[in-house]
């Protein structure tokens, strides 16, 4: 065995697996060890990043963010530093995440258009209100912090917030940070958790603050006291909230609801110009969405479209009416109803609480928790400054009476190996006071410094007097809590951006009112295709059709009516005629929109009015009277409109005219032809109607005798007998012989027209 061979096998062995003991396996089932993992990775979501906390209104991305740049020393009169920089030190120190989803967070506390009052202060492209997500990479971008922010983190470093480690155990953060304003509703928050989600709208700051101030000073205000002072959402737009009052105090008082935002509109030179988009709309998809319904001739009463919008006129998007008799708010109320002009913003005010537990927070509630946040948030910021100014006093009266013994104590200092001890002993001196006495640097040791210390501790015995009086008397915290608040309202108040405007619900224009109503023929084949010529004059059976296909039926009606569409299984189904392809064409088959039973034709066309009555029958002999607008459907399958036998099939539908004038005539295969009134046919709106003509039984058995045409027609017309191609022409005076009662035999038809090929009127 060669050396390379012995030094391979060492390289081969393996380390000896570590011995786990028997103690420290713990068997679970895979059910609850699912579960509970479930649910840890449920918690973290709702808590530590989809719901805001009710102190500071933040997630915890946001938080850290905000506190990052505020230790990079980018306040809102900073130089502005670049965003890689800001987001590498939030991933690098407090969120381990990735880097795009942290910018793209700052981004939006960046944009003015997503945020109320934006917490940070962007320089370079961060996105446009028409594309959120057009904004810059880090690399290009810069920002600091807005004054608000610093509103957020101004008391931070006063004791008045827990601090956590890190995720890595080297650094702390707060716990959250002590915001002065409620900026939970004033900016709002929208996210998804699991199980839970959370839309709060935005809100307008001297109103919410005027509702605290109105809660702190009386305490059993319900939401409708508090509604007088937030009338409701406040968006960063100009749009009109056009939800009622009510609605709005009865979304306060659940916590949830909706929220509609208008576009605002104006005349101008005959065209409308759409001077501001509801929140978070592009201009550019209200465009596309106009265009659409102009090209597919749903919107016949507009010509043009433009955007016009620029530095100056920030929203523009230009409308141009086809002529000045155009009604504008009828057209308006349409885009209204059809496109995001207006949109319904869902309102869920659900977030973390003082508990650490999430909740549905009304109105009332919201601000009652929030005054407590920042009540216990004042006072742990004012027993903080006492502890100093206590501390600064004790330290000030050892210097004192360190100046009133000059001489001995720096003889003391200058003799005495440890002269610490022998201070302390001497002048009755805590550590605390002989240790500061030893720091003091020679030049502080001038006559007017001790001056400078009796005025010193005059002040800060003021001030502790204060201090202790406010943090006993629960009043003059209220007191204190609204002086700043209203000290904030002045420097961060503004008006309202979106008018809250009483407006009718909008509505959609009927279609069909919208499509010019043009004389039409809708033309059916044997096969199935249809389309749609005009005028009433065509004849269709002179029109070019597929090879083996040929003429059915037709019908005449307008562009802007339904055409009902009858199958030989007794179905009828809706297509609007004004989708139907021209007679220029060989048209498409119904099949491509429509949804009829496997094995099924088309058997005819109707068109008219609702109340126009059409005569509906079977080979069997069955038939009644039905009106057109009961067999209109929705449904692309069809509506069961005739009853059909087994067997038996749907003969083609005819127009009546007149109920008490118009005849019927029904002809069978075998010959008989009987002609009755049509009023004596019932008016259904479904089923199998009833007997038009009898056929014996024996002769439907024996020849398959069935129902061949039922025909409507008039008094003045004459009925014309098809048999090969010969005809039986039988005018009003010739069908007396045929007339007979409903349900009869009727009349053998004369010899040589007795194979019949149908009916028709001259």
């Amino acid at each position: 065995m060669t050396d390379k061979s012995v030094t391979t096998r060492k390289r081969k062995r393996r380390m000896p697996k570590p011995v786990v003991a028997a103690a420290d396996i713990q068997g679970l089932p895979v059910s609850l060890f699912t579960e509970r993992a479930y649910l840890h990775y449920s918690m973290y979501v709702i808590l530590d990043r989809a719901l805001p906390y009710i102190g500071d209104g933040l997630k915890p991305v946001q938080r850290r963010i905000i506190y990052a740049m505020s230790e990079l020393g980018l306040h809102a009169a900073a130089k502005f530093k670049k965003s890689a920089r800001t987001v590498g030190d939030v991933i690098g120190k407090f969120h381990p995440h990735g880097d795009s989803a942290c910018y793209e967070a700052m981004v939006l506390m960046a944009q003015d258009f997503s945020y109320r009052y934006p917490l940070i202060d962007g320089q370079g492209n961060w996105g446009s209100s028409d594309d959120p997500k057009s904004f810059a990479a880090m690399r290009y971008t810069e920002a600091r912090l807005t004054r608000y922010a610093q509103a957020l983190l101004a008391e931070l470093g006063q004791g008045t917030v827990e601090w956590l480690p890190n995720f890595d155990g080297t650094l702390e953060e707060p716990k959250t940070l002590p915001a002065r304003l409620p900026n939970a509703l004033l900016n709002g928050a929208s996210g998804i958790a699991v199980g839970m989600a959370t839309d709060v709208p935005p809100h307008n700051s001297r109103e919410v603050i005027s509702a605290c101030i109105h809660l702190l000073e009386s305490p059993r205000a319900t939401v409708r006291d508090l509604s007088k002072h937030i009338k409701g959402p406040d968006y960063p737009t100009e749009a009109e909230i056009v939800t009622p009052l009510e609605e709005i105090r009865e979304m306060y008082e659940t916590g949830s609801g909706s929220v509609r935002q208008r576009a605002t509109w104006v005349k101008e030179e005959g065209n409308i110009v759409i001077t501001a988009l509801p929140y978070q709309v592009s201009g550019s998809k209200v465009l596309e969405q106009i265009a659409a319904q102009m090209n597919a001739k749903k919107l016949p009463l507009v010509t043009d479209l433009r955007d016009e919008s620029d530095h100056e006129n920030p929203t523009r998007l230009v409308i141009e009416p086809r002529s000045n008799r155009v009604d504008y708010d009828s057209l308006m109320n349409h885009l209204f109803a059809t496109t995001d002009l207006e949109r319904s913003y869902r309102v869920n005010m659900n977030m973390i609480g003082l508990n650490g537990r999430p909740k549905v927070y009304d109105l009332r509630s919201l601000l009652k928790e929030w005054l407590e946040f920042r009540t216990e948030t004042v006072r742990r910021r004012l027993q903080w400054r006492l502890e100093r100014v206590v501390r600064r006093l004790h330290i000030l009266e050892g210097y004192l009476t360190a100046y009133l013994n000059i001489d001995e104590v720096i003889k003391i200092i200058r003799t005495q190996d440890k002269p610490k001890p022998v201070l302390m002993k001497r002048f009755r001196l805590s550590d605390e006071q002989a240790e500061a006495i030893l720091e003091l640097k020679l030049r502080n040791l001038a006559k007017l410094e001790e001056m400078r210390i009796k005025g010193e501790q005059s002040e800060l015995s003021l001030e502790r007097d204060t201090l202790q009086k406010t943090l006993a008397s629960k009043n003059r915290l209220k007191r204190l809590i609204r002086e700043e608040l209203l000290e904030d309202a002045e420097e961060f108040g503004d008006s309202r951006r979106s008018p809250i405007v009483e407006r009718e619900v909008a509505r959609a224009i009927d279609q069909t009112k919208l499509i010019p109503a043009e004389a039409i023929t809708v033309v059916l084949s044997k096969q199935g295709w249809v389309r749609a010529a005009k005028g009433h004059e065509i004849d269709p059976r002179t029109l070019n059709y597929k090879t083996g296909d040929a003429y059915l039926h037709a019908a005449h009606g307008r562009s802007n009516q339904s055409v009902v569409c009858l199958d030989s299984t007794g179905r009828t189904y809706t297509v609007a005629a004004h989708s139907l392809p021209s007679a220029r064409s060989q048209g498409e088959p119904l099949s491509r929109t429509l949804t009829p039973p496997t094995g099924a034709s088309f058997a005819g066309v109707m068109m008219g009015a609702d109340d126009d009555l059409y005569l509906l029958s079977s080979q069997a002999g069955y038939g009644f009277i039905a009106p057109l607008g009961e067999m209109h459907t929705k449904n692309k399958k069809g509506k069961n409109t005739l009853r059909v036998p087994p067997g038996a099939k749907v003969l083609t539908p005819q127009r009546v005219y007149d109920m008490d004038r118009d005849w019927v005539a029904v002809v069978t295969t075998g010959g008989y032809l009987l002609i009755y009134m049509v009023g004596e046919l019932p008016q259904m709106n479904r089923g199998r109607g009833v007997k038009l003509i009898n056929i014996p039984a024996k002769k439907r058995k024996a020849g398959g005798e069935v129902v061949l045409a039922a025909l409507t027609f008039g008094e003045d017309d004459t009925l014309l007998v098809y048999s090969g191609k010969r005809y039986l022409r039988l005018k009003p005076v010739d069908i007396d012989h045929y007339i007979g009662a409903r349900g009869l035999r009727g009349r053998k038809l004369p010899r040589g027209f007795q194979h019949i090929k149908g009916l028709a009127v001259e």
